[in-house]
């Protein structure tokens, strides 16, 4: 495909959605209200993320594979002179993977929401939202201005707000609240790093700025820049013990802003990481690198002990609340991985980030459909002879359950495997300079976090899908625990057709990823390779 069309394919993706934005909140033209306006908007939902997404697969079609290292489908276009500030696009392995997620995940959410629209005020307005925030997603993965990527980054912030403010369950504003405030002062904080940067280095071009490699920033600017700019990426990683916004967030989100939220933003923080910090201030992310990795380690560790708490009987712990803590620990693989500085490390981070994305995106749709039938995502409630036991009511839904449970805790064969082994090879031998008894320590702790991952999430999968006494083979009506026969009223649906269709693209790339890694290694390795040693 030729530059041109790839230039203009990738604008389409980043501006699309914003203009479906603008139309989701018209009127629906005549002949196209269907049954209702609101059934109308969310159609158009539906149609937009569903040609965004087309266009993604066009342009990784499209995609040079062949030099997967170098920028394609750039544009570059002066916007504001005064501050050099330019309107600059591109994609390269690193950021290719990542918006063919962002344009997945919210087409599934869009169809998932047509289905089972989320209660709250008029479709209009989450349609808008929803469009502003894949828009706002996929800008931060595609620009290469140090400005632009910041107005990115805080573009997707009020949209996640209101969604969870809005259309969430108990406890939204507390949860919103908590978000837009941590978010935004870490974004603050961010920004003072990137003018910092950008003034320093004469410029805001960050192919230009990585090319350098941090030949024109001194020791201590790179040091305040990296201090600066990784607080404000690691609030929205989540790092620990920056993460205490997350957990609130997740709950009280409705089902698709739990999926978004998990499988899309929290991707920001740790590209950013990849994409400015390593090869833009290299001197500094050395020296922080130990610091990175400690957090990293303590994150996997206390989001296990966590989950195991919760998923313990009578600990009344919420099922959607131990997700949203065990991405805590995921994203720690993450940071692990960034923080080895190695080619090892960081392909294995983000080969992290798309599996988390998959595998967490999955999860969510899980227990929001869990809640749906049940009115509760309480685990002492979902278990016990009266409560889920999926397997014998919903067996279907219980398989599902048990699959992205086993691939969340990196079953081999799995997407979830690959990344975590990959950043943990990398802490074994980390870059040069960096302590090797320290990672070693900290690769220690990681392998330590996958066995108490398996345990919080065998302990879930046996309360839920097999019931706390062991479970029941059939259904039961609801407060008797005597068995209900099939398709009696107390015995719940079990999947859905729309659920089908929304859930099967996330089983089949997490199988697919895991038994074919080198599919998005070969993407990625170049690219990180080029990155780590100054975009040369």
């Amino acid at each position: 495909m030729s530059h041109t069309a790839l230039q203009y394919l990738l604008a389409a993706i980043v501006v699309l959605p914003l203009v479906g934005a603008v139309a989701s909140l018209l009127p629906a033209p005549p002949g196209l209200k269907g049954k209702s306006p609101g059934q109308a908007v969310l159609r158009h939902g539906v149609t937009v993320t569903g040609a965004v997404l087309a266009l993604s697969i066009a342009l990784a079609a499209g995609f040079d594979h062949g030099s997967p290292a170098r920028m394609q489908a750039t544009t570059d276009i002066s916007w504001i002179p005064a501050l050099n500030i330019r309107i600059h696009l591109g994609v390269d392995g690193v950021s290719l993977p990542l918006l063919v997620l962002t344009a997945l995940l919210t087409f599934l959410c869009a169809l998932y929401s047509y289905f089972k629209m989320p209660s709250g005020p008029s479709p209009k307005a989450f349609v808008a939202l929803l469009l502003v925030l894949e828009s706002g997603t996929l800008a931060t993965f595609a620009v290469l201005d140090l400005m632009l990527f910041f107005l990115a980054f805080e573009m997707v912030l009020i949209p996640m707000y209101f969604l969870i403010a809005r259309w969430g369950g108990e406890g939204r504003e507390r949860a919103a609240w908590r978000f837009i405030l941590y978010t935004l002062l870490g974004s603050v904080v961010m920004l003072l790093g990137l003018l910092l940067v950008g003034i320093k280095g004469g410029t805001f071009d960050m192919v230009a700025l990585a090319t350098d490699n941090g030949s024109n920033l001194s020791r201590t600017t790179q040091l305040i820049a990296v201090l600066a700019i990784g607080t404000g990426l690691a609030v929205k990683a989540p790092m620990w013990p920056l993460h205490s916004w997350l957990p609130d967030a997740h709950t009280a989100a409705p089902t698709v802003g739990s999926v978004l939220l998990a499988g899309v933003l929290l991707k920001m923080g740790t590209y950013g990481f990849v994409r400015i910090v390593l090869p833009i201030a290299p001197d500094g992310a050395h020296t922080f690198a130990p610091y990175l990795a400690a957090f990293a380690a303590v994150g996997i560790i206390y989001g296990s002990l966590v989950c195991l708490n919760l998923a313990r009987r009578g600990a009344k712990g919420d099922l959607k609340r131990l997700i949203a803590y065990s991405s805590v620990g995921h994203m720690g693989f993450v940071l692990l991985g960034i923080a080895t500085l190695t080619p090892t490390g960081v392909n294995g981070a983000l080969f992290a980030n798309i599996a988390h994305g998959l595998i967490t995106g999955l999860l969510f749709f899980l227990v929001g459909a869990v809640k749906d039938r049940y009115g509760t995502s309480d685990l002492d409630a979902l278990s016990g002879r009266t409560g889920a036991a999926l397997y014998g009511k919903a067996p279907r839904l219980g398989g599902l359950l048990a699959f992205g449970a086993i691939a969340s805790l990196g079953l081999p064969g799995l997407a979830g495997f690959w990344g975590e082994m990959l950043a943990m090879f990398g802490a074994f031998r980390p870059a040069e300079g960096l302590s090797r008894p320290a990672f070693l320590t900290f690769m220690a702790l990681a392998g330590l976090g996958t066995l108490l991952t398996a345990a919080y999430m065998l302990v879930v999968v046996r309360r839920v899908c097999m019931g706390g006494n062991g479970g029941s083979t059939r259904p039961q009506t609801a407060g008797t625990g005597e068995p209900a026969p099939a398709g009696a009223p107390g015995a719940p649906v079990d999947v859905r057709s729309y659920e089908f269709a929304a859930w099967t693209p996330l089983v089949a790339l997490t199988v697919l990823a895991g038994l074919w890694p080198a599919a998005l290694l070969g993407l990625t390795d170049p690219a990180v390779q080029q990155l780590l040693r100054g975009g040369n």
